[in-house]
């Protein structure tokens, strides 16, 4: 299989849609058939992304092409070890596919998308698009995912959704989570992903987003996956008139994670807020590649990344905003960035801004160093040993972007992961 070739990189993935297809969920449902299809002869016909495409021009997804994965298509029913649940609430899906028995949904209007496909068919493929490569890829081959409605006026409180790869196969998983907030409607969605036994896996999700007028979404995601496991996660977010969607991601694990997040503001007042943090260890990549779209007046977007490299690794970030003409009093700010660890890790930053409107503040920019050597001295002066003064020095580097997250649970999570990733990696860079 030659992987450079666009009929080669997809070949795998096609091969499994041939035999799988009758199996699926939705292989009787005319629209989903139709939609698995056109995906299949999109990934024929281009296949999937290599550095040539612009907007993948920095994350070369070879490693995982070349990585040999199989699909299950068999539910674990095995006991799993969970970490501790941070919410009263919990879905929890094991190798892509929904656990009922160790899910805790009582309260809320969701469920398991394979049993539910008949009904939520049509809203497939609405708010992601059908023309980005990841979700091209998911949309061909997903099994299950998470459909959560949030009634008009309703506050849900807080929500775990927590995926974990059991590390019994080599898999692919393509989960499709679809969420929708009633107007006013509130919610703090806690994602979580991690492996077990260190499991070697593709984790493809795709959320589909839709945020009604005066609702606010808290999305923060967690990624602490295996360092040989490939995350790429792509969301579709639309934000209506007096909406927010307050999103946070922290990417910890992985040997190539990307989180890539398209969003609309589709109403005057609507917010965004795109912040996250990389830590990358020796040997891994780790892409946050935004895309916010200003169509309405009034709109306001922040986005503050910062990245943190430690050993042989590479960072890369692509943030764009577009402001189209109608879009008077647009206020957007983007900031990205990274601390490097090591001589010879790596930043690749691309900040963008596309305006059309004539009345707006918008700002963005882009740093990178290492650290700095008079707050070193300062701390070691003041007899903190090496590794603790420079453990401050990089927390203290992250906690601007953290500190934004105001859901206590969220929060200590982030925390928790950073010192995890700390212990692990920061001490030998």
């Amino acid at each position: 299989m030659n992987i450079d070739s666009p009929q080669g990189n997809a070949a795998a993935f096609l091969h499994r849609y041939d035999g799988l297809a009758e199996r699926l969920p939705g292989a009787s449902i005319p629209t989903v058939r139709a939609l698995r299809d056109a995906a299949a002869e999109t990934l024929r016909a281009g296949g999937l992304p290599n550095r040539r495409v612009e907007a993948w021009r920095y994350t070369d997804l070879s490693p995982m092409l070349r990585a040999e994965f199989r699909e299950a298509l068999t539910a674990v029913d095995r006991a799993v070890p969970l970490p501790a649940a941070r919410a009263e609430r919990r879905a929890v899906f094991v190798d892509g596919r929904f656990r009922e028995d160790l899910s805790s949904l009582d309260g809320l209007v969701a469920a398991s998308l394979a049993e539910v496909i008949a009904t939520v068919a049509g809203r497939l493929n609405t708010v992601a698009s059908a023309s980005q490569p990841m979700v091209t890829l998911n949309t061909l081959l997903f099994e299950d995912g998470l459909v959560l409605e949030v009634p008009e006026g309703v506050d849900a409180g807080r929500l775990e959704l927590l995926s974990v790869a059991s590390g019994e196969t080599a898999s692919t998983v393509h989960p499709r989570h679809l969420v929708r907030l009633g107007r006013g409607a509130r919610l703090v969605l806690l994602e979580t992903a991690i492996s077990s036994n260190g499991a070697r896996h593709l984790h493809n999700p795709v959320f589909e987003i839709e945020v009604a007028q005066d609702a606010k979404l808290t999305h923060v995601r967690v990624q602490r996956e295996a360092a040989n496991a490939y995350h790429l996660a792509h969301l579709g977010v639309r934000v209506e008139e007096g909406g927010t969607y307050d999103g946070f991601v922290l990417n910890a694990g992985g040997r190539i994670s990307r989180s890539e997040t398209h969003l609309a503001l589709l109403g005057p007042r609507a917010a965004a807020h795109l912040n996250g943090a990389q830590l990358v260890a020796d040997g891994q990549l780790a892409d946050t590649t935004t895309a916010l779209d200003h169509t309405a007046p009034n709109c306001a977007s922040r986005q503050t990344v910062k990245t943190v490299l430690a050993g042989r690794s590479r960072g890369v970030f692509q943030g764009k905003i577009l402001v189209r003409r109608e879009a008077q009093k647009t206020d957007g700010y983007q900031m990205n960035q990274a601390l490097l660890l090591s001589e010879e890790a790596e930043i690749d930053s691309k900040p963008q801004l596309e305006i059309y409107a004539d009345d707006v503040k918008c700002s963005h920019g882009a740093t990178a160093g290492a650290l700095d050597a008079d707050s070193l001295f300062y701390l070691r002066a003041r007899g903190i040993p090496a590794d603790t003064a420079r453990s401050m020095l990089v927390r203290a580097f992250l906690q601007e972007a953290v500190e934004v997250v105001e859901d206590e649970p969220a929060r200590e999570a982030l925390e928790e992961a950073v010192a995890g990733w700390w212990d692990q990696h920061g001490k030998a860079a």
